[in-house]
């Protein structure tokens, strides 16, 4: 019996978790579960999956948390606080941590799963952006095991499985892409925050649904590629494919190219991370090929979503320009929901910090989220600015 402590369980992604791990009782247990303010969701869902603590990261939601899981019938003890959260990523009775935390809130707990030696099942996508090789050099030196749960990365997993160090060498990878609901709408200058959060194929949450529609998310994708990989980024291609079938591919230097195909369903990508190397099924349906009328596929446009562009730049850049690109986009896209900004203004705020900017290399975690909240504040103020001309 594994024991599992989920980060994010009021998410799309820890929602998906639960409802794996819930297929196999005999195989899996909940030890714990978290939400960042979500009291009535994570008090639910500690009750349903019988897990026996349930963490809420806002401190003053505590008493609040510990009423709701009376009211909800739960057991779970109730803790508050981030440093709550990442002891429970270090915590000796957990065997596997499912890292769901959105944006750089999860970073910290996500290298202290790593440095514990967990399995960790990591949709934090920003942990690898922000941390870059310092965590894959944690992992390393922890024997921790990572899974990644995206679905391009895990695809790209699946299809370098077996292959030797020499194939991986010369071999390139391509994430596939939706090209998210503006793929073929040239005017972006009027883009609603109705619109940007809708997602053409895939159920996210709102950041991660945004993020699709400037592809930034794809964006943060090729820097998590190039880390979790070890591949250059010059060996990392993104093609639109709006059908969401193929999840990512990897060509090798015969030309031959190895496709991971399935239903645009994380429970999928979650149920193979837990078993690998066992596959289980995530009860989702298989694809059916008969209705599958057409694969697509095209170059992105990075003159209208520029912001795939600065991720390879980034790259380029290296030291904290990786840090610096992913603070200011989470600062861009929370004014755009909250109406601030319009939606092309995001990629304005991003271009302006990456390129900045430039503070030194971290070596460390505490660098890291250091780095992380200087260019918050940055973004901030810049983002101040450009509100006031608007006003004027």
């Amino acid at each position: 019996m594994e024991s599992i402590a989920i980060l994010g369980a009021t998410g799309s992604i820890g929602k998906s978790s639960l409802d794996v791990i819930s297929r196999y009782p005999d195989r899996f247990t909940v030890y714990a579960v978290t939400a960042n303010s979500s009291v009535k969701k994570i008090a639910q869902a500690a009750k349903d999956s019988g897990a026996k603590v349930a963490v809420i990261a806002d401190k003053e939601l505590l008493g609040a948390l510990q009423e709701e899981l009376r009211a909800a019938g739960s057991t779970a003890e109730a803790l508050a606080g981030s440093k709550a959260i990442d002891e429970i990523a270090a915590n000796p009775e957990v065997d596997i941590v499912i890292g769901a935390i959105v944006g750089a809130a999860g970073i910290s707990s996500t290298f202290k799963a790593a440095e514990a030696g967990k399995k960790l099942l990591l949709a934090n996508k920003e942990s690898v952006v922000c941390g870059g090789r310092i965590l894959m050099d944690a992992i390393k030196a922890s024997g921790a095991v990572l899974m990644p749960v995206d679905s391009e990365h895990n695809a790209i997993f699946q299809c370098l499985v077996g292959a030797t160090k020499k194939a991986r060498c010369e071999a390139n990878i391509i994430l596939t892409c939706s090209g998210g609901p503006f793929r073929q709408r040239q005017d972006l200058s009027d883009v609603t925050v109705e619109e940007a959060t809708h997602h053409p194929n895939w159920s996210m949450g709102k950041k991660i649904t945004v993020d699709s529609a400037t592809l930034m998310n794809k964006g943060l994708e090729v820097i998590e590629a190039r880390w979790l990989f070890d591949f250059e980024p010059e060996r990392i291609q993104v093609v639109v494919h709006p059908q969401s079938v193929i999840h990512s591919m990897v060509q090798y230097a015969d030309g031959v190219v190895i496709a991971q195909m399935g239903a645009p369903d994380m429970r999928n990508t979650i149920a193979y991370s837990l078993g690998f190397p066992e596959r289980l099924d995530a009860g989702v349906e298989p694809l059916n090929f008969s209705k599958i009328k057409t694969l697509t596929f095209e170059e992105p446009d990075l003159k209208r979503f520029p912001q795939l562009g600065y991720a390879y730049d980034a790259l380029k850049l290296g030291g904290a320009a990786s840090i610096v690109l992913n603070a200011a986009n989470e600062i861009g896209v929370e004014a755009f929901i909250q109406g601030k900004i319009g939606f092309t203004d995001i990629a304005r705020l991003c271009h302006a910090m990456m390129y900045g900017f430039q503070p030194p290399t971290p070596t460390n975690l505490e660098e890291i989220l250091e780095t992380d909240k200087e260019a918050r504040k940055l973004a901030q103020s810049w983002l101040e600015g450009f509100c006031d001309k608007l006003e004027n």
